[in-house]
């Protein structure tokens, strides 16, 4: 399976960066990458291992459920 760079605009709009065989030259780009960002701006950069391009955009747009142990007085 690949890994995907994907980059997260306003909106959480995807935009495909490219695709790697291995995991040290997907790292290594997606850094270089968040080097180049913008710190007024809310994009991000996103790597995402998945079977193909369609799973990982899903994976990555999924609304992830709020960890009820990390809210209220304790957090």
């Amino acid at each position: 399976m690949p890994y995907y760079v994907f980059r997260l605009g306003m909106f959480k709009v995807l935009e495909k960066q490219g695709e790697w065989a291995s995991f040290k030259e997907a790292k290594a780009h997606t850094n270089e990458l968040r080097k180049t960002l913008d710190p007024k701006t809310s994009d991000k950069y996103k790597m995402m291992f998945a079977e193909n391009e369609i799973a990982a955009q899903e994976i990555l747009s999924a609304e992830r459920e709020l960890d009820q142990r990390l809210t209220g007085d304790d957090w």
